[in-house]
């Protein structure tokens, strides 16, 4: 897993090289990620908690699917790809683009694209990448948000508030 090879990025979001992921993070370097918001038809919101078996925020409550965008890789294919990868499902005909956020330490040296899409469906969920999910309320997610929930990555809490605001 941290040898998948990822663009590095300048500070305009272009790409001046490729190294892998372990790299990447152990150097604090640029790169690109995405984050995908699944709501329901009735607006409920999908909130993942993620595997213990991941290497940064360990069961920790997330987006609902998310990560690196891959060398060669657009930002919308990425989308895509981890919503197959992580939960199952196709949001090709569902995925809107919604905002940009640049990088910080904070967030890890990511710039996320984050997306939002409709499904009703079922879940196949990737048990090596996220332990359950649950269907919350826009409301009750926003409470958690407002309290700063430590059981929330900070990844989350900062795009939450974004796509509130």
């Amino acid at each position: 897993m941290n040898t998948e090879l990822l663009s590095v990025v300048d500070k305009n979001d272009q790409v001046i090289e490729t190294l892998t992921r372990d790299k990447i993070h152990s150097q604090g370097l640029p790169h690109r990620a995405v984050h995908i918001l699944v709501f329901n038809s009735q607006g409920k919101f999908f909130l993942q908690k993620r595997s213990i078996k991941k290497d940064q925020n360990k069961g920790l409550w997330d987006t609902s699917a998310a990560g690196h965008v891959d060398a060669g890789e657009e930002y919308t294919d990425a989308a895509i790809r981890e919503a197959k990868e992580e939960l199952g499902i196709n949001i090709t005909k569902t995925l809107s683009f919604l905002f940009k956020i640049p990088p910080t330490k904070q967030l890890g040296m990511e710039f996320i694209k984050v997306y939002k899409c409709i499904h009703n469906g079922s879940f196949t969920l990737n048990t090596d990448e996220i332990e359950t999910g649950t269907w919350l309320l826009t409301k009750e997610v926003s409470n958690r948000i407002h309290d700063n929930d430590p059981t929330l990555t900070e990844t989350f809490k900062t795009i939450w508030r974004k796509y509130t605001k």
